[in-house]
């Protein structure tokens, strides 16, 4: 049976602090067919897993929207050729809402034009345009083909948000004048007690109520239609007591002060405060924007024997792909003619560039630095690496890290328990305390502090304390090459004690490469016995051969071609060189060939002792050379393995090689046993099933570790360990595993992960403290009457700025 599990992200809109989040998740769990759900006030996403038997997101949207939130919606106006009538036009409507992800569409024949509304994280407008054209209709011109169409939405709503802020500004500035001259008396008696000044508040603080805080009755009422509470109903309550409070007095029904300047004010700065953190938290998201930014918008392709210049979304899967100095590389691929050196630090953070061939692969987003080349496109759209690191990125800030869950728990009581001490702190005042000595009566000192009470409480900086900082992580690590597929991992990563390094293609580079050149002959040098050796394996196939013509290929050395070659099995090969009889190969080939080698045992043993491989050379009879050939460490190794020491964690590896090669390798590292001896740097001879059997064995020690690797062989322990972390260079089958990849392949990304974590654990923690803080000292100060309304609602806007922007911090953090 198919599997029908789906996962949606859906761009969402509306949400004001943590209390929407729990209301969009609780409703769109109650869908039969949801697996879980996702809501992040941060990115203001909801990430859902469903069963696609079951529903569809079409039923998820409409399920958010009749919770009193909304998606956010790209606009796409598409002028067509071919659309003959109405039927026509019915029929590509229909073809259009059948695709997930249009929620409107509307053709018509006359102007020969289709509009339509899409979910920007569910379909593209150049997938859109395909359906178009297989529909059987042609594309003439397409409008509002924005390739971010949610931060367009986004970044409107922002703009409707600073319209009605300098709306409450006009109207709230000149009232709170005319308010604070009459109560300090710089307004003669005749003018501040005249009805007209009380008029002209009224008038000032009218608009500013209905118009400018209309949103928060909205939201107010959306969230008790849903059996819940938000910041919008403390804020519909706070300023509405002090208008409507007003409106008697005023009308001359009770006497009394006038709060029109405090019900306008509350709206007013609230509202300012919303605007600095919607501002705020767009940064939060740069890095997303800067990968995104990396892409080409062009690329060069032959088609029909021509090369033509066509949009990167129009690039096929074989297509030929020319890239010249210094433009950027359209898509993924593989190069079929030329070399250059590409940049790649852009995906990988290393800033060294890379050397490309013909074969070799090329990644999109990447720059081209010096010559011309050819590559066939192999991946495409959504299928390139970037494409995909970016998918990752936005999977990673969505979901929920498990310290999050203490700010949900506390949200959820949180507004309903603000209510009650309103309440409490309203009877306090009215009948327990002590008379009023000036010219407030009871009932206004206990509406002024209930109202105090209600404004101060703000569940925003909790629900923003955790995904803001999860969010500026995550995409610093990608600007490192550092991809963390889930918040936990990025939480996770913080609480390490030990961390096992698997040694082939993570600490060593995988392949043999020779190490040591050693001539015999005193006629020759290195160049040439390396020329000799080269020639003679020209032919071979075996790995150690392929090393020595890969060490004369970096030397640039000429090779010749050899003659009546013959492989010895398991012990070498035999050739004819230049007229010249060559044997390359091991010691046993040498004696049963009548080669002494009595005088070459000394430094056979000493390579050998080094884990090196030894291969001697002779030619017409006479030794003329030894080579030592190892799987050499990479060398970034030394310096990652120093710095985990150095942030405090324990360093093993682990190998299937025996433990001569690996205790060598070992040291050439500096990997030591632990201080009290009790724990090996080094588990040898490890068959790739053991590998789980040993990181279970150091859990049950207590320790928490990441494993690090990058086999196939490797995936079970990555899965098994606390922290899995790939070497991007490695198979999929290892990232898949692991729940942080690195996309290069050096080790260095290890210790910066590592420092990453701890710097966002350390934030969150902050946030946290400064936002539970936050309340449980200004709740109390506000209900015993110490803080007037208008300053809880400027602290209420300050505590969500204060945790967006030290979250921000992330940002400048130095990692190496």
């Amino acid at each position: 049976m198919a599997d029908s599990t789906r996962y949606v992200t859906l761009p969402i809109t509306g949400m004001t602090c943590a209390n929407c989040v729990a209301t969009v998740e609780r409703n769109i769990k109650k869908l039969d067919g949801v697996r879980s759900a996702s809501v992040n006030l941060a990115s203001e996403r909801a990430s859902v897993e469903y069963d696609s038997s079951k529903l569809g997101p079409g039923e998820i949207v409409a399920r958010i929207q009749r919770a009193g939130y909304d998606v956010a919606r790209g606009e796409i106006n598409v002028l067509l050729r071919y659309v003959a009538d109405s039927k026509e036009a019915s029929r590509l409507e229909q073809k259009l809402l059948a695709k997930e992800g249009i929620i409107t569409a509307s053709v018509n024949p006359a102007s020969e034009r289709v509009r339509l509304e899409y979910i920007p994280t569910i379909i593209e407008p150049i997938e859109i345009q395909e359906l178009i054209e297989k529909a059987g209709f042609e594309v003439i011109e397409s409008s509002g083909e924005s390739t971010d169409a949610e931060r367009e939405a986004r970044r409107k709503e922002i703009g409707r948000q600073r319209r009605l802020l300098i709306t409450g500004l006009v109207f709230t500035v000149p009232l709170f004048v005319l308010s604070m001259a009459r109560d300090l008396g710089f307004v003669p008696a005749v003018i501040a007690t005249a009805a007209w000044y009380d008029w002209l508040m009224f008038i000032l603080a009218t608009p500013v109520q209905f118009y400018v805080g209309w949103q928060y009755y909205v939201g107010a009422y959306k969230a008790l239609r849903n059996g819940a509470a938000n910041m919008d109903v403390l804020i519909a309550m706070g300023s509405s007591a002090a208008y409507f409070y007003s409106l008697p007095i005023l009308l001359g029904w009770l006497k009394g002060h006038l709060f029109f300047e405090t019900a306008a004010v509350i709206i007013t700065l609230i509202k300012l405060g919303k605007y600095l953190e919607a501002r705020a938290k767009g940064r939060t998201s740069e890095a997303i924007r800067k990968l995104m930014n990396l892409q080409a918008k062009t690329a060069n392709v032959i088609r029909d024997g021509h090369e033509v210049e066509i949009p990167v979304e129009r690039v096929q899967v074989g297509d030929l792909v020319i890239v010249r100095p210094g433009e950027k590389i359209p898509v993924d691929g593989v190069v079929v003619e030329g070399t250059t050196s590409i940049d790649e630090a852009m995906l990988t953070g290393e800033s060294m560039p890379v050397e490309k061939g013909p074969q070799d692969e090329v990644v999109g987003a990447t720059i081209n630095k010096m010559g011309m080349i050819k590559f066939k496109a192999q991946r495409v759209g959504k299928d390139t690496a970037l494409a995909q690191i970016v998918r990752l990125v936005e999977e990673a800030q969505g979901s929920k890290a498990p310290i999050q869950h203490l700010a949900d728990k506390v949200a959820a009581i949180f507004v309903p328990a603000v209510i009650g001490i309103a309440l409490l702190t309203f009877a306090g005042w009215m009948f327990l305390a002590p008379p009023t000595s000036g010219d407030n009566s009871a009932f206004t000192r206990a509406l002024i502090n209930m109202v105090a009470v209600l404004v101060v409480a703000c569940p925003c900086a909790m629900g923003l304390a955790t995904p803001t900082a999860v969010m500026v992580g995550t995409g610093k690590g990608a600007e490192q090459g550092i991809l963390f597929k889930t918040s936990a991992a990025l939480e996770r990563a913080g609480s390490l004690t030990t961390v096992v390094l698997d040694k082939t293609g993570t600490i060593t580079r995988g392949q043999p490469s020779v190490t040591d050149i050693e001539v015999l002959d005193s006629r020759g040098n290195q160049d040439s016995l390396l020329t000799l050796a080269a020639s003679a394996e020209r032919g071979s196939e075996h790995p150690l051969g392929q090393a020595i013509v890969a060490a004369a290929g970096v030397r640039e050395l000429r090779l010749e071609e050899p003659e009546d070659f013959t492989a010895i099995a398991g012990q070498g090969i035999e050739a004819r060189v230049s007229g010249r009889r060559v044997l390359v190969g091991t010691t046993k080939l040498m004696t049963e060939n009548r080669i002494p080698v009595d005088g070459v045992t000394g430094q056979v043993e000493t390579l050998e002792h080094e884990a090196k491989t030894v291969v001697l050379v002779a030619a017409d009879g006479r030794l003329v050379g030894l080579l030592g050939i190892a799987d050499s460490v990479k060398e970034n190794s030394r310096e990652a393995i120093r710095e985990l020491k150095q942030l405090g964690l324990e360093v093993i590896m682990v190998t299937g090689d025996n433990r001569q090669t690996a205790e060598a390798v070992a040291r050439s590292v500096d990997l030591t046993p632990s201080l009290d001896g009790n724990q090996p740097a080094v588990f040898a001879e490890v068959l790739p099933g053991d590998k789980v059997s040993h990181i279970k064995s150091l859990q049950s020690q207590g320790k928490v570790l990441a494993m690090v690797g990058d086999g196939i062989n490797d995936a079970p322990a990555l899965a098994q360990a606390d922290v899995g972390i790939a070497i991007g260079t490695g198979t999929d089958i290892a990232m898949a595993a692991a729940p942080i990849t690195l996309i290069s392949d050096n080790l260095q990304g290890v210790p910066r992960a590592v420092t990453l974590s701890r710097g966002t654990l350390r934030t969150i923690k902050q946030n946290l403290f400064w936002a539970f803080i936050y309340n449980i000292l200004l709740i109390p100060s506000a209900a015993l009457g110490i803080m007037n309304p208008m300053l809880a609602a400027g602290a209420m806007a300050f505590s969500s700025i204060f945790v967006v922007t030290n979250s921000l911090r992330l940002r400048g953090m130095r990692l190496s």
